[in-house]
């Protein structure tokens, strides 16, 4: 029973790896549709998203049978409740990657505003966020949390250097309304993408060290 018990944890792991895999692909993808300017890629993140809701529905399965057939201790409790709010997380980021791709598809379309840097370096970060804070839950790396949390700030820095940016392309060339706004929201959804990779790293320090550190809670 126990053999099995940990066996069941473990395929819940990998599957919560495989689905974080997915979602972070998806965003890696729907940015690159924006630089490379590929409508088809663009369409293939819309089309690959029920490979994220489904893979969200077989997580909670799991998670339910787990919490309804099994005497959870509190450090596996702990465990089966943060990969149920990492779930939920990772689906949202596949969300965030189809607004993403819906907008490349608008984007490609419509004149060039200005040379794609911060973009792409936000998705970067972004990304490493999203696979730092799953390679935490993992090895229970807290230090690797961490290091996820302080990663934020930059990406809400980037935001407001593009969202300036692209204002003042708006105010001197109304011909760039449309696609500087639709850049904006790109960066919008990049900034939400860190946000829950930083839920995530917050849901790791829980696990591992029972601390809630959420709304800065666990001051340094």
């Amino acid at each position: 029973m126990e053999r099995h018990f940990v066996q069941e944890l473990e395929t819940l792991k990998e599957r919560l790896l495989w689905m974080g895999s997915l979602a972070e692909r998806a965003v890696h993808q729907a940015v690159q549709a924006i630089l490379d300017g590929d409508e088809k890629l663009a369409q293939r993140v819309i089309e690959e998203e029920h490979s994220v809701n489904e893979m969200q529905i077989e997580i909670d399965d799991r998670v339910l049978h787990l919490l309804a057939l099994q005497q959870l201790m509190a450090t596996d409790l702990r465990f089966v409740l943060a990969v149920s709010r990492i779930n939920s997380d990772l689906e949202r980021i596949g969300d965030q990657a189809v607004n993403i791709a819906q907008a490349a598809q608008r984007i490609i379309r419509q004149p060039r505003v200005k040379p794609y840097v911060d973009l792409p370096r936000m998705s970067r970060i972004a990304e490493d966020m999203v696979r730092d804070s799953l390679n935490a839950v993992v090895s229970k790396d807290t230090e690797l949390a961490r290091a996820v949390l302080e990663r934020d700030d930059h990406v809400d820095q980037l935001r407001d250097q593009v969202f300036r940016e692209l204002l003042n392309y708006m105010v001197e060339n109304s011909s760039f309304v449309f696609p500087a706004f639709e850049l904006i929201l790109v960066a919008k959804n990049l900034e939400r993408i860190a946000d829950h990779a930083t839920n995530i790293a917050e849901d790791v320090i829980y696990m591992v060290a029972g601390r809630d550190v959420r709304h800065h809670a666990d001051a340094e």
